[in-house]
């Protein structure tokens, strides 16, 4: 027994180091996987993943959104908030809140783009011998409408009102709820749409507008253009002791004959944000005395004497400041998540209150200076803007592929 006891020690101190190595590394290979599959859970990677692999068949995909995005599935009733690309069935509803705004691509190549506060219903959403049925109906908002190359037997119907518009190729259509009135409008930049409204067809073409009230169609008109702006400039700083005046162009169509003017806290223009509306405005200028330092939008649309009401022309921003500033402003932890394709989620940090302009888009850093932009970039370098009430700007530049941000200005 002495000499057993004595060999098996004897061998067990004889184990080469080649083998110690090895089964540390298998140990740290381990931990690592390990530790890689609990951040990509934390991450919810596999849920996103499986949430578009196991989508029914013939279903359209929420590719981009941004703000408050939900849908409410038509087989279990639940609501899903939006917080990553999902598929949407026949059946279901998408809407979208003050802040929200969504892109959905059908099955057949078109895309939908959804505005704040707006609800859309897919009807349906199928293939059939050969060709593709999309029909949606716009309950409340507005709604855009692309479509590409068709073939003769792809449907693409968009329900307004009491009005069945059938999109044609190469399309580019805009659908809107007007509360005031009550009734539909149709808007096409490009392409065209046959509307049938009780029984009566028209076919809208590129520049034209119809509206849709009491269950008929009106005649078309030329598509009028939003206002241009002039001034305050885009991006402009302007000292608080000035009065701001705002100064527009009318429309090319020269068909306007008063404007509405719209000024907000929010580049969303939510109600509780709005510090000034007026309608009606028959001049193209218009002073306002006495703005709190701070940043505001400010955006038009034109009425002409038909009736016709043009879309809102795209807010321009502008800052009221105490005195001219150069201090900059710091931003750190940067993080990009990619969400697919050229859609991007960036976050950071940097001062409460400031504003984050990357790509066209902008936010909030909240009250502890934490911001989160989804934007969407064809090239991997994008420019971070920021700046504040008190004039303090910044410009960074940001890799998209490896988080990096390097201080411009």
């Amino acid at each position: 027994m002495e000499k057993k006891y004595r060999g098996v020690y004897v061998d067990w101190w004889q184990i080469k180091r080649s083998t110690v190595y090895r089964v540390a590394a298998i140990i740290l290979s381990a931990a690592l996987l390990g530790g890689g599959g609990w951040w990509l859970w934390r991450n919810e990677f596999f849920l996103a993943k499986q949430e578009i692999s196991d989508a029914p068949k013939d279903t359209a995909k929420i590719i981009s959104f941004e703000g408050d995005v939900r849908i409410v599935r038509a087989a279990t009733r639940e609501t899903i908030l939006i917080t990553k690309i999902t598929y949407v069935s026949a059946g279901d509803t998408i809407q979208t809140q003050a802040d929200g705004r969504a892109q959905v691509q059908m099955i057949d190549g078109s895309t939908l783009s959804i505005r704040p506060n707006s609800t859309v219903v897919i009807r349906d959403s199928a293939s059939i011998f050969g060709g593709t049925n999309v029909r949606v109906t716009l309950d409340t908002g507005q709604l855009n409408v692309k479509t590409q190359d068709q073939t003769e037997a792809t449907n693409n119907v968009v329900e307004v009102l009491e009005s069945e518009n059938r999109v044609l190729a190469q399309t580019d259509a805009s659908f809107n709820i007007n509360e005031q009135t009550n009734g539909g409008e149709i808007r096409i930049s490009r392409g065209g749409v046959e509307s049938n409204v009780g029984g009566e067809k028209i076919v809208i073409r590129e520049n034209e507008f119809a509206a849709v009230t009491g269950g008929k169609i009106s005649p078309k008109e030329r598509l009028m253009d939003a206002p241009k702006p002039v001034a305050p400039l885009s991006s402009e700083q302007i000292t608080v002791t000035t009065d701001v005046s705002f100064r527009w162009q009318k429309p090319e169509s020269n068909s306007a004959v008063n404007f509405h003017l719209q000024v907000s806290k929010s580049p969303f223009f939510v109600a509780d944000a709005i510090i000034i509306e007026r309608e009606k405005l028959t001049s193209q200028i218009f002073t306002l005395a006495n703005l709190a330092p701070g940043t505001y939008y400010w955006r038009l649309r034109a009425n002409a004497a038909s009736g016709q009401t043009s879309d809102w022309g795209e807010p321009w921003k502008f800052a009221v400041v105490k005195q001219a500033s150069t201090e900059s402003l710091a931003a750190s932890d940067w993080r990009v998540e990619q969400i697919g394709g050229n859609v991007y989620l960036v976050s950071g940090k940097t001062q409460a209150g400031a504003t984050v302009r990357i790509s066209g888009r902008e936010v909030f850093a909240s009250a502890d200076g934490s911001f989160r932009l989804q934007i969407s970039a064809a090239a991997p370098n994008v420019t971070v803007e920021i700046s504040d009430e008190r004039g303090n700007r910044s410009r960074y530049g940001l890799n998209l592929n490896s988080s990096k941000a390097v201080r411009q200005s």
